[in-house]
This record gives C-alpha cells, sequence and structure tokens, in this order.
C-alpha cells in the first residue's frame, strides 16, 4: 500500500519526534539535577535511544520507511533508493521533528533545567560533543556507528523475514541502536543522525536555559557530515549483499 505523501511526511515528523522524546528524555533525566532517574546511568540512555528508533520504525515504517534520519534519507537518495525531491522533504520534516521533539523535552524537564548548574549535563541533554576533544575521534565515531546502523538496518529490513514480519525487524534495528550507544557512546554520545544533533543544538542555543554555556558551534559539522558519509558507505554497502 503507498500512503500519500502528505502522511510520509507526517510520520518522518512524528517518528523522529518521538526518537528525541525517548532518547534526549533519557538523557536528561539521567543528567538533570533533581530527577527520580537522575544518575540513573548509561544503560538508561541506550534503553532510551533503542526504544526510541525500535518504536518510530514500528510505527511509520509501512507509512513512510521510518528513516527517522536525514543521514539514512541522504544514504539512499545518492544510491538512487529514493527521488531527491522527496528526500528533501523527507528531510525538513526530520529536521522539524527533532527540533520539535526536543523542545518539548525541554518543556517536561524545566523545572530540572532550573536547578542544573553545570553547562556541560545541560548541554549533553540536547547535542553530542567529543569527551576526547579530538576532532579526528568525533568524526571516526560517528562515521563508523552510522555506517553500521544503515547498514544492519537497510540488510535486516531487506531479508525475507524482516520483510515478512516488519515488527521484529523493527525490534532488532532498536537493538542495533541501543547496542551502538552502549558500546560506542562513550566517546562521542553517539549522534548517529545529523538531525537528532544540529536541530536540538539550535535549540540549546535559542531556549532561555540559565547556566546553559555554549552551544560549541564550531563542531558542529562533524556529527552532520560524518553520519552522512558513513550512511552513503552503509546503503553502498547493503546494495551489494542485497
Amino acid at each position: 500500500m503507498t500512503f500519500p505523501l502528505w502522511m510520509q511526511l507526517l510520520a518522518e515528523f512524528a517518528g523522529t519526534a518521538i526518537l528525541m522524546l525517548f532518547g534526549n528524555g533519557a538523557v536528561a533525566n539521567h543528567l538533570l539535577t533533581g530527577t527520580k532517574g537522575h544518575n540513573a546511568g548509561w544503560a538508561n540512555i541506550a534503553t532510551g535511544y533503542g526504544l526510541g528508533v525500535m518504536i518510530p520504525v514500528a510505527m511509520f515504517g509501512v507509512v513512510s520507511g521510518a528513516h527517522i534520519n536525514p543521514a539514512m534519507t541522504i544514504g539512499q537518495a545518492v544510491n538512487g533508493m529514493i527521488s531527491w525531491d522527496k528526500a528533501g522533504l523527507y528531510i525538513l520534516a526530520q529536521l522539524a521533528g527533532a527540533f520539535f521533539g526536543q523542545v518539548v523535552v525541554w518543556i517536561m524537564y524545566k523545572p530540572f533545567y532550573d536547578k542544573t548548574e553545570n553547562a556541560g549535563e545541560i548541554f549533553a541533554t540536547f547535542a553530542t560533543t567529543d569527551e576526547a576533544e579530538d576532532k579526528a575521534n568525533y568524526f571516526i565515531n560517528e562515521f563508523v556507528g552510522t555506517l553500521i546502523l544503515v547498514f544492519g538496518a537497510l540488510t535486516i529490513l531487506s531479508l525475507d523475514w524482516g520483510k515478512q514480519a516488519p515488527i521484529a525487524a523493527a525490534i532488532i534495528v532498536g537493538f542495533i541502536v541501543w547496542g551502538l550507544v552502549a558500546s560506542m557512546g562513550g566517546p562521542t554520545g553517539p549522534a548517529l543522525n545529523p538531525a537528532r544533533d544540529l536541530m536540538p543544538r539550535l535549540a540549546h542555543a535559542l531556549l532561555p536555559i540559565e547556566h546553559k554555556g555554549s552551544s560549541r558551534w564550531g563542531e558542529a559539522w562533524i556529527p552532520v557530515v560524518a553520519p552522512i558519509c558513513g550512511a552513503i558507505v552503509g546503503v553502498f554497502l547493503a546494495g551489494i549483499f542485497f
């Protein structure tokens, strides 16, 4: 069944917003002062992001493909799997969804943002940064992580059982993200998704948050460019196998 374009765009908007609510919501719950989940740990964050991908893919996979990631969309456009006109609209919907979802996270956690004085912890609830302060390391981690995510997701969704059991495939894709955040999240976050980093970073710059510090625009290109490059390679590799 083919859904109308407006419904596909709405699915990309809603799916990306849900990703931010689950993912950065988990980060906020862990880091912000006074929350019931304060210091819940990295496993809590990995769970949030894993479910933040799993649920939108299960909900919207049949509608739009549930890209919920401009890197995935660009990777597919470069490899001829989606038209550039449609890809551009998908990306706009994803960016808008990421911004909306992050603002909702801020609204829900505002009393705890007001209590938190550590600028680094506030920033971490919005965007990523390289803990080693090494931009090459930042790029490599985002590139490799996104390559694995895209290659893995497209491979699973291309298998016969993945096509016949889309909910099961969505669960496995969620576990890929879960595993990537748990195992490779230490150096950068990770982002693995330009919308997940760029739009929350913009929200961080615009929202009236006390003690928020810098939005670190000097490194903002890395979690945009590196995931796109990784996704292009990931889609290409998936095409070789399937």
